[in-house]
């Protein structure tokens, strides 16, 4: 028997969020791997692109600033996204990449994790 596991879909990780779209925003994501929606986001400070939060890197996306809503495919150049920014309350086991301090910097922005 074949088992298949369903990824997570757009969005899965919201708990609830601000009224109308004001929690999202369309980003600029860096070229590199596919990412799945609720992969913690830092901005790479040079390029203004997001990337996935690395907390032992030195080019800004070392600091959590967003979380990506939906899927975005491995390229080799910027691609476009959407990700919650603020007042969210978002599913921790449905996160990629959260530790302590993402999650305290997550906060500051009113993206609370639960």
């Amino acid at each position: 028997m074949t088992i298949k596991q369903e990824p997570i879909h757009a969005g899965e990780f919201l708990l609830s969020e601000g009224p109308g779209n004001i929690s999202r925003e369309t980003i600029n994501v860096a070229a590199g791997p596919a990412l799945w929606p609720g992969q913690v986001l830092g901005l790479v400070t040079v390029s203004g692109e997001f990337a996935a939060y690395d907390p032992v890197a030195e080019d800004g996306s070392e600091k959590a600033v967003a979380i990506l809503f939906g899927p975005l495919g491995e390229s080799d150049i910027v691609r476009r996204g959407r990700a919650v920014v603020r007042l969210a309350e978002i599913s921790e086991v449905h996160l990629t990449g959260l530790d302590l301090d993402a999650e305290k910097t997550l906060a500051q922005q009113f993206l609370i994790v639960r």
